[in-house]
């Protein structure tokens, strides 16, 4: 081996004149590049920075089974007030708009040629009763002449009919006093139950007339309060299934206070699927005892079908996409991050059901996923847990 030549050698290379040195430099240049590169490679992975996550605990409990929708408010009951005769209206006892009380006084209208109707048939009833006495006891002489032998039987049988006929006169007077007092009473109009009224329609001074209209008032039950609604038809069987075993729980939700919702139960489930929409409509009864809600009113409705207890949920926000399925971020307690399949259920109020992949305890990131890969570090920066346990342990 020539002592002119270490590095070809060492290397393994063959020597050509001069040539050979300058090739085996640039090939340990390149070693050497190589292992600077690895070198930071290395540097950096062990200097990566942690990521600032939000986390939650995966919680165990009982969910409702829901179902939402957009209903509309419906009064419980609507009247619309009419006069049963034809009168002045003479005064209003009450302000528009005014919750009224079943019997509350409501109109009154001119009663005098009323009372002068009324006084005429007492009169004509206390008339023809004369009169029928008198028949009758013309009749009774008549009889007992004609047992005497003096009256003749045709004479008699006269005066019989004519006592029959007066009574029957008596009846249809008796019949004439009662409507003549029927319809002074209608002179007084009173709300038939408990609402409120809206708009007066007829003032002081018109002239009404029986069951003219428009109405006079239009009263709207409120207090219970329907919410009408409509659902796709696919939820037909799990609502009659759930029906047959008891009572259904329904929320309404009001625009204007979303945080407090009127509970009731469903009353009602239409007898036909609407083709046109492929749904179902049905009915919530509310008490509505501080009259939140109000007729006509457009609602968010929430109906409870059942419970599934023992659920495993996490927030919505844990749960990622991707083209093999959902997936979550479960915070390992080395501080690192792994990337854990689900499969997820209903989503109710926030928080989804998962049926596989979780157990009750563990922490899963809720936000700042974008800048995570599994083995990634993160740094809690919020959420209900404290951090795993060495830096604090997943159970």
């Amino acid at each position: 081996m020539s002592p002119q030549n270490p590095i070809s050698v060492a290397v393994g290379l063959p020597t050509r004149g001069e040539k050979a040195p300058a090739t085996a430099a640039l090939m340990v240049a390149a070693v050497l590049l190589a292992a600077s590169a690895c070198s930071r490679s290395t540097t950096a992975s062990l200097t990566a920075p942690t990521v600032p996550v939000s986390v939650a605990t995966v919680e165990q409990k009982t969910v409702p089974v829901e179902v939402r929708g957009i209903g509309s408010v419906e009064a419980y009951s609507t009247v619309s007030i009419k006069a049963q005769v034809a009168a002045e209206l003479t005064a209003v006892h009450f302000q528009e708009g005014q919750d009224v009380r079943a019997g509350d006084l409501l109109f009154s209208l001119d009663r005098r040629p009323f009372e002068a109707a009324l006084r005429q048939a007492e009169a004509n009833l206390a008339r023809d009763i004369a009169q029928a006495e008198q028949a009758h006891a013309q009749a009774r002489r008549y009889v007992q002449l004609r047992e005497e032998g003096v009256a003749a039987e045709a004479q008699t049988e006269q005066f019989e009919a004519e006592a029959r006929a007066l009574d029957a006169t008596v009846q249809a007077d008796r019949a004439a006093v009662e409507r003549a007092r029927l319809n002074l009473e209608y002179c007084t109009i009173r709300s038939p139950l408990d609402g409120r009224t809206g708009r007066l329609m007829v003032n002081v001074g018109n002239l009404v007339k029986a069951s003219d209209d428009p109405a006079l008032v239009v009263i709207n039950q409120v207090n219970p309060i329907y919410a009408s609604f409509a659902l796709p038809e696919q939820y037909l069987g799990d609502v009659k299934r759930y029906m047959a075993a008891g009572t259904l729980t329904v929320e309404a939700f009001s625009r204007d206070d979303p945080e407090r919702p009127e509970r009731g139960r469903v009353s009602f489930v239409d007898n036909t699927v609407d083709t046109t929409t492929g749904t179902i409509r049905l009915k919530g009864v509310f008490p509505n005892a501080e009259k939140r809600l109000w007729p006509g009113q457009f609602v968010d409705v929430v109906l409870t079908l059942t419970e599934v207890p023992n659920a495993i949920v996490v927030p919505a926000s844990a749960l990622q996409s991707s083209q093999a399925g959902d997936f979550v971020y479960v915070v390992k307690a080395d501080g690192t991050v792994e990337s854990r399949p689900v499969e997820t259920g209903q989503t109710v109020a926030g928080l989804t059901i998962v049926k596989q992949g979780l157990h009750a305890g563990e922490i899963v990131v809720t936000d700042g996923q974008l800048r995570l890969i599994p083995g990634a570090k993160v740094k809690i920066v919020e959420g209900t847990p404290a951090a795993p346990a060495a830096n604090a342990g997943t159970p």
